[in-house]
C-alpha cells in the first residue's frame, strides 16, 4: 500500500488551489524557480528517471506524512544550541509547526518550537543556555508522527586529535545513496563534517537538490556537528563573484553579484547556514542579501568560516580580457600583474576586520584553522578535459593577487592551516605570499563525486619544480608559479585516470586531523570507493602527510624583541607584535603554560608587543628594538 502513497496523495490533491502566497515567491521574471517545492508542487512531478528530458531527476517530494522531516543538522557553542530541520514540502492544510525535543533520562522535554519557512520548508531551531559538555539524544517532530531522531555531541574539548572530514562537490548527475562515503566516515568518526560548497548542481531546484544532498549525507550529519556553506551552484550560478551583493546581468556572470531574486539567495543560504553561530555582523549586503561568515570552536580548535564569493570582485570590465572569457586567461605572454589592478577586492573589509578580531581571541581554544570554498591559488592547468590547458582561472581565489595575499597574510598570522574545496582536484599546497614557502599550508578536498567537471596537475614541461618532495610517488611536486604568478609549494595532487570510469575520476573527500598537544595536523585524502570494511586503506598517493602547525608561518626570523614575562597571565597569555613603521600585525600567538616569550621578527624596525589574558589586551610594550639571538 505504501508504494501507491505519493500516487493517492497527488490524485486527492490535484484539485486544490495552492495559497496564492506559495504561487511565485520569487516574482513574475522567474515562475518556474524551486519549482518543485512551490506552488501546486505535487502536481510538478520530474520526469521519471529514463524518461526523455528527465535527465537524473532529484528523489519525489511527496513521500508518507510521517516522513516529512528529510534530516536535520546543528552546531552548538558558548552554551548556544542551534539545529535546522529539513522538511519536504508540506500540503497546504499542514500544520506548520516543528518542535525540537532532547532526552533527559528516560524523558523527552520541548526544549524550542518554531514555524516552518516558506520558500524552502525549512524549521531553524534554537535553545540557549546549552550543556555542552555531555551527548544528548534529540528528535524533531512535525504533527503527530513525523519524527527525526539524532544526538547533538559533547564539545570533545578533551580529545586530543581533532578530525575534520573536508568535502564539497556533490555531483547531481550521480543521483541516489553515498553508502560508500557514508560507511567510511562512519568507521573514521570526525567530530566536524565541513561541506565546502556545490552541496546540489540543481540551479534552478536547490529546495529539492538540498533535500537530496541531505537524504544522502544524514546518517553522519544527524549526530555530529557540520558545518555547510553555499558555492556558485547552490545559488545556481555557473560562476560567481558577489561583488557585496549587486544583481548579475552579464552571461557566465562575470560582472559580478547574483542573477536569481534575493528571496532564492537567501533561502539556499538559510537552508544552509542558519545552524552556523550567528554571523560576526549580520548586516546585509546589497539589495537585502544576508551574510553568514563566522567562527565555530570544537573541541578547543577554531575554525573561522569565510565567504570568499561574497564580496569578490567580477573581472568584467575591470581588467583586461586575455582570454575566450573575461575569466579564462589563455595568452601565455600575459603579465599577471595587468590583471591586479586597485581596487579589486576579494574577502573584502569586513572579513579582514572579521579576521583581525578573530585572531586576537583565544579564549577557550590552542589552534585555529579558516575554512572556506575555493582555493588561494590556481593548482590547476588541465579544465574540463585532459587536453584542454588553461593558464588562469580567475574563479579561484589566486585572483585578485594582491588581495589574496592579504587574506593570507591574515590566515599566518595565527599559523592557521585553510581547508576548501570547489576545484575537483585535490592537493595538498604551501602557499607562498613574499618568497616560497612562507605562508600556510593547505588542503583542497577532491569533489566527493565528479562528473561534472575534470581537472589535473600537469605541468607543460612535465618537470618537478625547485624543492620537490622527497620520496614523493607524484613527479610533479615541488615550487611552481600558478598561471597567476602566486607561489606555490606543491606537497601532492590527485590526477583523474579517466574521467569518465567512475572508478577512476579521482574523487572522494579529505580529512584534516589536528593533534592539539604535539601542534601537528595531518592531511588525509580518501579515494571515493576505498573499502575500509575489507581492510582497504590506501589513500591517493602522495597522501597523508604530517606538518607542524608553527610552518604555517615559513618567516625566517632575523632578530628577536627582548624577552616578555608572561607569569602574570598565569599560562593563559596571548601576545601580539606591532610593526609600528607600517601598523601591520605581524603575528598573534597563543602562548599556553609559557612564562616568557622572546617575540620573534623578521626585519630591522621598531615594535609595538601587545600582552594579554587569552586577548593581547593587558599590557602595552612599546619601541621595542630587536637583537640577534
Amino acid at each position: 500500500m505504501r508504494s501507491l502513497f505519493p500516487l493517492l496523495i497527488a490524485c486527492v490533491l490535484l484539485a486544490q488551489t495552492p495559497p496564492p502566497e506559495t504561487v511565485q515567491p520569487f516574482g513574475s521574471k522567474f515562475p518556474n524557480l524551486d519549482s518543485l517545492a512551490v506552488g501546486a508542487w505535487w502536481q510538478k512531478k520530474a520526469p521519471a528517471k529514463g524518461k526523455k528530458g528527465a535527465g537524473n531527476p532529484p528523489p519525489t517530494m511527496i513521500v508518507p506524512r510521517d516522513q516529512v522531516i528529510a534530516f536535520a543538522l546543528y552546531a552548538q557553542q558558548d552554551g548556544m544550541l542551534k539545529l535546522t530541520a529539513q522538511l519536504y514540502p508540506l500540503m497546504p492544510d499542514e500544520t506548520r509547526v516543528v518542535r525540537l525535543e532532547v532526552r533527559k533520562g528516560d524523558t523527552w522535554m520541548e526544549v524550542s518550537r518554531t514555524q516552518v519557512m516558506f520558500p524552502g520548508w525549512s524549521a531553524h531551531l534554537g535553545c540557549g543556555g546549552w550543556d555542552g559538555s555531555k551527548d544528548t539524544p534529540y528528535r524533531v517532530r512535525h504533527g503527530e508522527k513525523a519524527v527525526f531522531e539524532g544526538v547533538i555531541r559533547r564539545d570533545p574539548i578533551d580529545k586530543d586529535v581533532i578530525t575534520v572530514a573536508n568535502m564539497s562537490c556533490n555531483s547531481s548527475r550521480t543521483t541516489g545513496a553515498r553508502p560508500e562515503i557514508i560507511d567510511n566516515l562512519r568507521r573514521q568518526d570526525p567530530d566536524l563534517l565541513f561541506f565546502a560548497g556545490d552541496q546540489t548542481y540543481r540551479h534552478t531546484e536547490h529546495t529539492a537538490g538540498w533535500i537530496e544532498f541531505g537524504l544522502q549525507f544524514r546518517d553522519v550529519m544527524r549526530d555530529r556537528p557540520t558545518i555547510c556553506i553555499p558555492d556558485d551552484h547552490d545559488v545556481g550560478h555557473p560562476n560567481l563573484w558577489g561583488e557585496d551583493g549587486k544583481e548579475s546581468t552579464a552571461p557566465g556572470n562575470a560582472d559580478g553579484g547574483y542573477m536569481f531574486p534575493v528571496a532564492y539567495v537567501n533561502m539556499v543560504q538559510r537552508q544552509q547556514t542558519w545552524h552556523l553561530p550567528d554571523a560576526f555582523d549580520p548586516t546585509p549586503v546589497q539589495r537585502g542579501i544576508g551574510v553568514y561568515y563566522t567562527r565555530l570552536k570544537v573541541g578547543g580548535m577554531d575554525f573561522a568560516i569565510l565567504e570568499d564569493r561574497k564580496f569578490k570582485s567580477g573581472p568584467l570590465g575591470k581588467i583586461p580580457q586575455q582570454g575566450p572569457r573575461p575569466d579564462h586567461i589563455t595568452d601565455e605572454k600575459y603579465d599577471p600583474k595587468s590583471i591586479d589592478l586597485p581596487g579589486l577586492r576579494l574577502l573584502g573589509a569586513r572579513q579582514m576586520k572579521f579576521l583581525a578580531d578573530w585572531s586576537a581571541d583565544w579564549k577557550g581554544v590552542s589552534h585555529k584553522a579558516v575554512l572556506s570554498a575555493t582555493a588561494f591559488c590556481g593548482a590547476v592547468h588541465m579544465h574540463g578535459g585532459k587536453d584542454d590547458r588553461l593558464l588562469a582561472d580567475l574563479d579561484c581565489n589566486g585572483w585578485p593577487q594582491t588581495a589574496r595575499n592579504e587574506a593570507l597574510r591574515a590566515l599566518r598570522r595565527v599559523r592557521a592551516v585553510h581547508l576548501c574545496g570547489d576545484q575537483h582536484l585535490a592537493v595538498t599546497v604551501k602557499h607562498g605570499i613574499d618568497a616560497f614557502g612562507d605562508g600556510p599550508y593547505a588542503l583542497t578536498s577532491p569533489a566527493l563525486v565528479n562528473t561534472i567537471y575534470g581537472r589535473w596537475w600537469h605541468p607543460k614541461d612535465e618537470k618537478p619544480g625547485p624543492n620537490p618532495v622527497a620520496g614523493s610517488p607524484l613527479p610533479w611536486t615541488g615550487d611552481f608559479l600558478d598561471g597567476l604568478g602566486n607561489r606555490i609549494s606543491m606537497i601532492s595532487y590527485a590526477n583523474p585516470g579517466d574521467i569518465k570510469d567512475e572508478r577512476q575520476r579521482a574523487d572522494g573527500y579529505g580529512v584534516a586531523k589536528f593533534a592539539k598537544a604535539t601542534g601537528k595536523v595531518t592531511f588525509e585524502c580518501w579515494p571515493r570507493f576505498a573499502d575500509f570494511s575489507k581492510g582497504d586503506t590506501a589513500q591517493f598517493p602522495g597522501w597523508p602527510q604530517t606538518f607542524s602547525l608553527e610552518d604555517n608561518d615559513g618567516r625566517k626570523p632575523t632578530g628577536y624583541l627582548p624577552e616578555v614575562d608572561l607569569s602574570s597571565e598565569k599560562g593563559r597569555a596571548v601576545v601580539q607584535v606591532i610593526d609600528e613603521q607600517t601598523g601591520e600585525t605581524l603575528y598573534t600567538r597563543s602562548l599556553q603554560n609559557q612564562a616568557a616569550y622572546a617575540p620573534p621578527v623578521f626585519a630591522a624596525g621598531t615594535y609595538t608587543v601587545k600582552v594579554g589574558v587569552d586577548r593581547p589586551e593587558g599590557r602595552v610594550i612599546s619601541g621595542q628594538t630587536p637583537s640577534k639571538r
